[in-house]
């Protein structure tokens, strides 16, 4: 069967698994009438009769068997006032996988088609409900790990970013109007004012495109979060600061070195930052097989993290083990955690090549020190343009069109600069202005909404 953006869709919105409620959604011209086939309202009540937006009490009837399904609130909610814009119809019933699965097989065989990973909000983008870039965000909102995160995807898709690539895209449009009326009238010479004003604007555009990128990396890191790997020499306290920073006993210590065998996982929310927290094998000459297996699982986190915390004992002085550690993590982004700091019994001194590397002093078997070292995290990996600019870009593919954009912008400008024929200077700005509306949808391709959809899980 060929799908079609016309067909009636249908799917489980809610997830799998056991629970007070489930919800089929349904969406389409023929939403209505297929849930009325199944449904029996203890009232008779027939739905393709009823207001927009009610809710009627009955039961899904299986049409050949007669055979009642389950209890059922059915919402009707009629075009255009509804999510997709289509008639929408909303089943809920109990949330048991068994019975959500035989009620969508019903909706199934009374003509609807499964829905598509994300296809009930690629319909709210195709008629009009939303842009391109609120269309993405709703998946953000789904997958937001953190309040902060959630607050950036919520502000997307209330339109914030539109509105500010739309009017980007409006001040490229009057530019390209006065350089492109110079072009119709070539008799016309442009004045020195007109040239300035020219000028400038191409400039101002490019410095908030410029600011759009900039901002991406901080975006991306609210978004998808950081991955950290706690790394040191055995025994120096990363299970330990493991802890401290989860305030539970995630991993086992103990004094013997070695402990740690494999690489452990959690996720950490630090002033809004979603931290994937890996804590190491201790890196050494390995004992064992299962050693050796560890410490080659903790050199392949090092190289994938993002931010390391590189755990140094102030107990003792550092050594060549921790010498070798450091020229494996020297190259990363690189916060030292000088541990102990509650048995310190040496002056410590910080060796020479991570002098120039944020540092902090705490103890992890007390805390002391713990918030010190979670406010140099934030600090470390963000530079405060969201809450400068009071927006940012979260996603690669608005960064590339920005880049793109702002390419084009310079060549707008090189082009006019150099008196070369204004029909160049107006190519490149057409391509700005299209790159601009690659973002929000008003230029796309088939290609890249299934692309995007694709994302989405099946029932949104």
């Amino acid at each position: 069967m060929i799908s079609s953006e016309f067909d009636t869709i249908a799917a489980i919105s809610t997830p799998l698994g056991e629970g007070g409620i489930g919800i089929i959604r349904l969406s389409g011209k023929e939403a209505i009438s297929i849930v009325n086939k199944i449904f029996k309202s203890p009232k008779g009540v027939n739905l393709s009769d009823v207001k927009t937006h009610t809710i009627h009490y009955g039961f899904i009837v299986d049409s050949l068997t007669r055979q009642r399904i389950d209890e059922v609130l059915v919402t009707v909610m009629r075009a255009p006032n509804t999510y997709t814009r289509e008639d929408v119809v909303e089943i809920n019933c109990h949330g048991g996988y068994l019975t959500l699965k035989r009620i969508l097989a019903l909706v199934l065989s009374q003509g609807a088609r499964l829905a598509e990973p994300g296809e009930f909000t690629k319909r709210a983008f195709l008629r009009g409900r939303i842009d391109l870039s609120q269309a993405e965000s709703v998946i953000d909102l789904i997958r937001a790990k953190t309040d902060q995160a959630q607050k950036i995807a919520l502000e997307h898709l209330s339109g914030r970013l539109s509105e500010k690539i739309n009017e980007l895209r409006e001040s490229l449009m009057r530019v390209c109007a006065h350089v492109e009326a110079y072009i119709d009238f070539p008799e016309e010479d442009i004045d020195a004012l007109t040239e300035e004003e020219i000028t400038q604007e191409i400039n101002r555009l490019k410095e908030e495109i410029g600011k759009l990128i900039e901002g991406y990396e901080e975006g991306k890191i609210y978004r998808e979060g950081l991955t950290t790997a706690i790394v040191g020499k055995p025994n120096v306290g990363k299970s330990s600061l493991l802890n401290a920073l989860l305030m539970k006993d995630r991993a086992i210590v103990t004094e013997i070195p070695g402990t740690t065998r494999d690489i452990i996982e959690e996720y950490l929310n630090i002033k809004g930052i979603p931290l994937k927290i890996v804590d190491t094998a201790g890196i050494r000459e390995a004992h064992d097989l299962v050693e050796a297996e560890g410490i080659k699982r903790s050199l392949k986190a090092v190289e994938s993290a993002e931010l390391v915390l590189l755990v140094l004992d102030s107990s003792q002085v550092t050594d060549s083990l921790d010498e070798e550690i450091i020229s494996k993590i020297i190259h990363k982004k690189v916060i030292v955690v000088i541990n102990k700091k509650d048995i310190k019994s040496i002056e410590f001194h910080l060796p020479e090549s991570l002098k120039d590397k944020p540092a902090v002093e705490i103890s992890a078997l007390t805390g002391e020190g713990i918030e010190d070292l979670k406010e140099l995290i934030f600090n470390t990996t963000i530079s405060g343009k969201y809450e400068k600019e009071g927006i940012v870009v979260t996603k690669l593919r608005h960064k590339l069109s920005l880049e793109k954009a702002f390419e084009s912008l310079n060549n707008a400008h090189e082009s006019f600069k150099n008196r070369e024929p204004l029909e160049i200077t107006a190519m490149f700005l057409r391509e700005a202005l299209n790159f601009l509306g690659q973002i929000v949808g008003v230029v796309t391709t088939e290609e890249i909404l299934n692309l995007i959809f694709s994302e989405f899980c099946i029932g949104k």
